[in-house]
């Protein structure tokens, strides 16, 4: 059966009944999300569509570390990699994992139109190891991508999903049997890693038609004495704490720092939010991602980093945040060098030729 990227998920292979964030035929947030209305949300797509600011993107290629499978496979274990976005490659107990993995040009479900990328992967789905497994927070596309579902499907052993993300999964043809999904505080153990399915507090659907039809959630990730949280996307909420108290201190955050504005303050983060979601999971180094490839907002792409930088600093939080590409010790990561100072802005409308080349590999890359 054809299936479209658009169309609702498939028919639930797990019932969705049971989740204390299923009702009405719809996942939920603990409290009611902010709603724009008719005029406003026409006032935000003209904003949009007319008042991007000029360095809304960068004007030059962005560095970008070229990554080799041959230095993944000799890296050592606890290693991390940023892809761009919120796509990051983990290296631990010799397996590999990715989140929301978004290769393709641009977050949209057109190739044509839509937010294209600053820069382009660091290595391509081809390059890429066998993947132990795929880590995915919810299903808009800029943490979905289609295609690159499609490519990844035949080297990845497990899609680990919440409710109803996997049940898409399987009707754009995924295996079953590689699919695991689950509610907030359930998880499982593969390869030596724990993952628990943690709450967020954000929307899911992609088409006007299949709204909150699946489940978000951010990801507790833990391997023998190390700890890692990843965000995925998410508005401030008391969860964190929740979090926090449960698994924490974590050594690793992957915060969501970029996409915010004030029109909609109940689903992305603004940089003080993100600074305080770290202190409240516990977490010792703050990694801001989710910001650096796509032009999702009003902001100036560089303004989530520097206001998460000088917010960090204040509260002599470790800052990590390095060039795309970059290898990472989780265990004792480096911390930030504040590479976008060197990287002049650009006016929207360049094509990712221009700021997408890819360049030398990490100096550093013989591990």
């Amino acid at each position: 059966m054809a299936y479209s990227i658009f169309s609702r998920a498939a028919q639930p292979v797990v019932s969705y009944e049971q989740s204390p964030q299923f009702a009405g035929g719809k996942f939920r947030n603990a409290a009611p999300r902010h709603q724009l209305g008719t005029l406003k949300t026409l006032q935000v797509m003209w904003r949009f569509a007319t008042g991007k600011p000029a360095d809304a993107a960068p004007r030059e290629p962005l560095p970008v570390y070229a990554v080799m499978r041959s230095d993944l496979l000799a890296a050592p274990d606890l290693s991390l990699w940023r892809l761009g976005h919120s796509t990051l490659l983990f290296k631990i107990n010799g397996a590999f994992w990715l989140t929301d993995p978004v290769f393709s040009e641009r977050a949209s479900p057109f190739q044509f139109m839509g937010p294209k990328r600053f820069h382009a992967p660091p290595i391509t789905i081809e390059e890429l190891p066998p993947i132990t497994g795929v880590i995915l927070s919810h299903d808009h596309y800029d943490h979905l991508d289609y295609a690159a579902i499609q490519k990844l499907a035949p080297k990845v052993e497990h899609f680990i999903t919440p409710l109803g993300v996997g049940d898409r999964l399987i009707g754009w043809g995924v295996p079953a049997a590689k699919v695991q999904q689950f509610d907030w505080w359930q998880g499982t153990t593969i390869a030596g890693l724990q993952l628990v399915a943690a709450p967020a507090q954000h929307f899911s659907g992609r088409s006007f038609s299949d709204g909150n039809s699946t489940l978000w959630a951010s990801w507790v990730l833990i391997a023998g004495e190390t700890r890692i949280f990843f965000s995925g996307d998410t508005g401030y909420f008391d969860g964190f704490k929740a979090i926090g108290e449960r698994f924490g201190p974590f050594d690793l955050t992957l915060i969501e720092t970029g996409a915010y504005n004030a029109d909609w303050p109940d689903i992305h983060m603004h940089p003080e939010e993100s600074l305080q979601a770290h202190l409240d999971v516990k977490g010792r180094h703050l990694f801001p991602i989710h910001n650096g490839t796509f032009d999702l907002s009003l902001h100036p792409w560089v303004e989530p980093f520097e206001r998460i930088t000088a917010l960090a600093a204040a509260a002599q939080v470790p800052l990590v945040a390095p060039i795309m590409g970059e290898r990472l010790d989780i265990r004792a990561p480096a911390l930030s060098t504040h590479w976008w100072r060197k990287v002049q802005p650009q006016s929207v409308g360049s094509t990712l030729t221009e700021r997408g080349a890819v360049l030398a590999p990490q100096p550093d890359a013989n591990y």
